[in-house]
């Protein structure tokens, strides 16, 4: 079992990507450059080889590029650094804000529920109302900036009821393992992570405050002259997801190989993920568009944005 002091040492031992990595390097023909983080279905692809294998008879390969979190997946994507990668719902929402020329190319519902708030085990905070005037950690721009503020609005708190503590993953961990926040709200793997240790109690779950969905997103130029590319990775990625869903044992072993996390919390994770892909469709949307609206109320992005504005429709299949 960990306590916040072992907690915080797993965390340090997993590689951390700095905001943009040195995998990412400027466009080459032939090759597509996929943005991944530490969980969920682009680690089972790239582990299997299946994107590859799709992108091979139109003459593609693939590099992969690891991040630690969304934000900086996608100014990566906002400055060419790669053309495709993952992210939960609030990153695509802050680059779009910041003008990134990105498109929205499919979604996986409730992908991102495998998230929540922790406390150390003695807080005397029992309900989320009682996080007023708490220090709140959280990752700016992440959908757990999104889950903190979703959560203060279900228990009638405002955002201005709080200290928010911006931090990445790792430096959170470092920041809860000392007792310095109060409240740490974060997403698997590293709340899977958590949740077996000692010295840690949930708060709350993102499934039982909003409903959390992930992204796959494209810069829009790489959408628009490279569509059938794009389209074979949502395809293998739908293969992957099918699979994932039908073997979640094997899932757990190939994401723990693959990231360095221990098997026993990324089982934990795996089986809470709903891993089914599908188009941007109108729910989605607007479930996202909300989130947008949220966010520019807040005055936490600068300018209303329109979320249909950056949804890419696929071009229609011959035959």
């Amino acid at each position: 079992m960990l306590d916040r002091r072992s907690l915080l040492a797993t965390l340090a031992a997993l590689p951390l990507a700095p905001a943009l990595v040195r995998g990412a390097r400027a466009a080459e023909p032939g090759v597509v450059r996929i943005g991944y983080q530490k969980n969920g279905i682009l680690v089972v692809a790239k582990q299997q080889g299946i994107i590859e294998k799709r992108l091979e008879p139109l003459g593609q390969s693939v590099r992969w590029v690891e991040f630690s979190f969304g934000p900086p997946l996608l100014e990566a994507l906002s400055l060419d650094g790669i053309d495709f990668g993952q992210t939960g719902d609030a990153p695509p929402i802050f680059a779009q804000a910041a003008r990134a020329n990105l498109v929205y190319a499919a979604a996986q519902e409730a992908g991102g529920s495998g998230a929540g708030i922790l406390l150390p085990e003695a807080s005397a905070i029992q309900s989320l109302a009682e996080l007023k005037g708490k220090r709140v950690a959280f990752a700016k721009a992440s959908s757990a900036h999104n889950l903190t503020i979703a959560a203060l609005e279900k228990a009638g708190l405002s955002y201005a009821d709080i200290t928010p503590v911006t931090l990445a993953p790792a430096d959170a961990a470092a920041a809860f393992a000392r007792g310095s926040i109060d409240a740490w709200t974060i997403w698997d793997p590293y709340f899977a992570i958590a949740e077996q240790g000692e010295g840690v109690r949930v708060l709350a779950r993102a499934s039982d405050i909003t409903p959390q969905n992930n992204y796959f997103l494209a810069s829009r130029p790489f959408a628009e002259t490279r569509a059938p590319v794009l389209q074979a990775v949502i395809d293998a990625l739908g293969d992957v997801a099918a699979w994932c869903t039908q073997n979640r044992g094997a899932v757990a072993d190939l994401l723990s190989q693959g990231t360095g996390v221990p098997l026993a919390a990324t089982r934990r994770a795996v089986d809470r993920t709903d891993y089914v892909i599908g188009p941007m469709n109108d729910r989605v949307a607007a479930e996202q568009q909300r989130i947008a609206d949220r966010f520019h109320a807040l005055k936490l992005i600068p300018k209303p944005i329109r979320i249909a504005d950056a949804v890419w429709t696929a071009p229609a299949r011959n035959g």
